[in-house]
């Protein structure tokens, strides 16, 4: 079985394709716009080119693909509309249209959970939850529009599912954890709320596993078919005492200072203003309303479905994922 992971150098996309190759019958591909030494050394080739352009896509997928992981995607709290839409929607709906015209049987989608995070707190929701009316992102508006075209496109000739892994972490972690600490030994974190808020976080085997699990149920007539679904740790974290322990592994003293949500939100509101007129890109602002109600709100999930589905139970503990997470010290 020949499988295309789009954004195989990344983080998930890494551990992802590590998981497929455990089956000695998959032969997986990554797309992306680089070449990785890491894959290389496990011998998986690259092909190079870019979701935005279709004839990039279409070199790849001539080459004849069972399967298609797409987990590549522009992530981020701020920047403008188009640059989002143009990766996340623009470009999954081109390898959606590509993938079926070479005959691409299978095409499981890294979504998110911010594609139903609104203003208020989720607390245990299942996938029932409606995508809210405004987005505060443009990358959870444009996630959402990208998961919609995904599951709308699922039939018996091209089944097709979505994942909604919430902050992936674990060694190598590039983005979370080493984001966390370095704001942490800057001073700049700050409680937003009453420092109460759950939160689901996941291990990036955890997540790794379920993409994997999810593409060997998805079957004709399966439930997968056509499905989005929350994966998790084995329960959510207190979001702040969590941040604290991450803290603690690295010697930054513990945030204590603390901000109320309103508060947070409206300064968020007043620089996201600020950095418009202004037309600053980068950097982003030290805060802003979606990332406010991300810090101070609780927002957790059930995983009942994908453990129903496809049998997902996280093996790898929060315990252990940060032993291992930082018995190398890599973040």
């Amino acid at each position: 079985m020949r499988i295309l992971v789009t954004g195989g150098g990344g983080f998930l996309g890494t551990h992802i394709i590590q998981e497929l190759l455990k089956n000695p019958t998959y032969l997986v591909t990554n797309f992306s716009r680089h070449t990785y030494a890491h894959l290389e050394d496990i011998a998986v080739p690259t092909i190079k080119g870019d979701l935005t352009n279709k004839a990039d896509i279409d070199r790849a997928l001539v080459q004849g693909f069972d399967v298609v992981f797409h987990v590549a995607a522009l992530a981020g709290v701020w920047g403008k509309y188009e640059t989002y839409e143009n990766i996340n929607v623009k470009g999954t709906e081109n390898l959606l249209e590509i993938a079926q015209k070479y005959g691409v049987k299978k095409f499981i989608y890294t979504s998110s959970p911010s594609v139903v995070f609104g203003k208020d707190d989720l607390l245990g929701v299942d996938e029932t939850t409606p995508y809210p009316e405004e987005y505060l992102t443009p990358y959870a508006e444009t996630k959402a529009q990208a998961e919609k075209l995904v599951l709308a496109t699922n039939s018996e000739a091209f089944l097709t599912c979505a994942l909604r892994p919430h902050l992936i972490w674990g060694p190598g972690d590039p983005h979370l954890f080493p984001r966390v600490i370095q704001k942490g030994r800057e001073g700049k974190l700050r409680i937003v709320g009453d420092g109460e808020n759950l939160v689901d976080i996941i291990y990036v085997e955890n997540a790794a596993v379920a993409h994997v699990q999810a593409f060997e149920k998805l079957t004709v007539g399966s439930a997968v078919c056509g499905q989005a679904y929350f994966i998790g740790q084995e329960r959510p974290v207190k979001l702040w005492d969590f941040i604290n322990q991450i803290l603690g592994y690295v010697k930054v003293e513990p945030v204590m200072n603390s901000i109320d949500v309103s508060r947070a939100y409206r300064l968020g509101w007043v620089l996201e203003k600020v950095w418009k007129i202004l037309g600053v890109q980068k950097p982003e602002p030290p805060m802003t309303r979606f990332v406010a109600l991300n810090l101070g709100k609780s927002h957790y999930f059930s995983h009942a479905k994908a453990k129903r589905d496809f049998g997902y139970n996280p093996k790898i503990s929060i315990e252990e994922g940060l032993k291992r997470t930082f018995s190398n010290r890599t973040v």
